[in-house]
This record gives C-alpha cells, sequence and structure tokens, in this order.
C-alpha cells in the first residue's frame, strides 16, 4: 500500500479492521471488555498518528498501546490452543491467527524502535521508503525474521533492535515446534468412538466387526 496515493489511508483503516476483529476473537465478557481497554487507544492512537505523523507522542502510545494489545490477544489464541479437547477448524484458524499477529506485533515493535533510535536499523541495500521502518518495510522485516530466514538487507544495529530480532526468531522457532506437537497430541488423543463418529455410519460397522474378530481370535487360541 505505500506506494499507492492514499497508501497511509489505507493502511491505517486495515490496521483498525485487524483491531476491531481482534476483539471479536476473544470469548468471556470481562475478556472482551479488557481487549476494548486496550484496543481503544491503539485504534484512536492510529488515526490521530495519521492527521499527525509527525507528533511523537501520539506516536509511541498508539505503537505501545497496539502492542499490548495484540499480545493480549495472541495469549488468548494460545490459551485456547492449549486447552481445546480436539483438533478443528477453530483451533487451526486459532494458531494461524496466532502466528501473523504475532508478526504484526513485532512490526510495531520495529517501528517505534526505529522512531525512538533512527540508527537501530542498517539498510545494506537501496530502499524506496526512504531507509527507515515504516510501513512495508518493518512488516517484512519482521516476518522474515519470525520465519528465521533472513535475507540479509536490513540488519539490526543496536543492541535493542539485535535483542528484538533474536526474541523474534527464538519465538518463531518455538512457536512451531510446540504448536505441531500440541496438534499432533490432540489429534492423536482421539478414542475409537471419536474417530468412528467422524468416519460415519459405514465406518462404524467396519470398526465393530474388525473389533469383534480380534476378540474371536484369543478364544479359538484356547481351544485349539
Amino acid at each position: 500500500m505505500d506506494p499507492l496515493k492514499g497508501g497511509d489511508l489505507i493502511e491505517t483503516m486495515l490496521i483498525t479492521l485487524v483491531l476491531l476483529i481482534a476483539v471479536l476473537s476473544i470469548a468471556g465478557r470481562w475478556k472482551a471488555m479488557l481487549g476494548i481497554v486496550l484496543a481503544a487507544p491503539a485504534v484512536v492512537g492510529q488515526w490521530l498518528n495519521y492527521w499527525r505523523p509527525d507528533e511523537m507522542l501520539i506516536y509511541v502510545v498508539s505503537r505501545a498501546s497496539g502492542l499490548l494489545f495484540i499480545g493480549f490477544v495472541v495469549v488468548e489464541l494460545l490459551r485456547f490452543i492449549i486447552y481445546a479437547p480436539r483438533v478443528d477448524a477453530e483451533v487451526l484458524c486459532a494458531a494461524v491467527a496466532g502466528f501473523l499477529l504475532s508478526g504484526l506485533a513485532w512490526s510495531l515493535a520495529y517501528n517505534l524502535l526505529d522512531r525512538l533510535d533512527p540508527d537501530s536499523f542498517v539498510f545494506t541495500l537501496s530502499s524506496k521508503n526512504g531507509f527507515s521502518m515504516n510501513g512495508f518495510t518493518s512488516l517484512y522485516f519482521s516476518f522474515i525474521t519470525l520465519s528465521t530466514l533472513g535475507y540479509g538487507d536490513i540488519v539490526p544495529g543496536s543492541q535493542v533492535a539485535r535483542m528484538l530480532a533474536m526474541v523474534e526468531a527464538m519465538f518463531g522457532m518455538f512457536y512451531m515446534a510446540l504448536l505441531i506437537a500440541r496438534l499432533v497430541s490432540l489429534y492423536s488423543a482421539k478414542t475409537p468412538v471419536e474417530v468412528v463418529d467422524q468416519g460415519g455410519l459405514g465406518d462404524r460397522k467396519d470398526v465393530e466387526s474388525e473389533s469383534s474378530r480380534a476378540s474371536q481370535l484369543p478364544n479359538a487360541n484356547q481351544r485349539e
């Protein structure tokens, strides 16, 4: 959206939409109320920052509140995945949403750090965005770091930037490893009745016939 005319407005609208949908994904009355309280300053600050982009206080408040709110949503999504009794479409969607929101949260952190310390990142290649971590550049660097890919075109220069990049890379690695382990354990923990119910009535008869045959084998061996 950056090269487009009015790209800042479109980006602000999209971020607002993401934040509002994230509020709807939180279950529970008090959790939803807490999510609204955390999301309100992020949404308002995002629009104030669009109208007054040079105001440092508004920029810091919008990014910090956005980080806090997205972190809260990611924690709630992970809690939902951990305590889910079985793997279904909602669990898979929660896993994907948690990963994508994590990348968005770190991009906000890189935005804030670059605004506070412009020398935090070093650009080894030419950039059309003026060598800053604004807009798509921070989002690109965040997901490249989260996936532990790293092209080397943007290098963290300060200690804080290196710490954030290191923590994000470790989070992305452990997120995928632990999440896949959890999903596999949920899927493998299904009882035979659950598997039959998902398979249908025809499969139930086949399973029952196989079970009866298996139970008759020990009796036949004992008679012999």
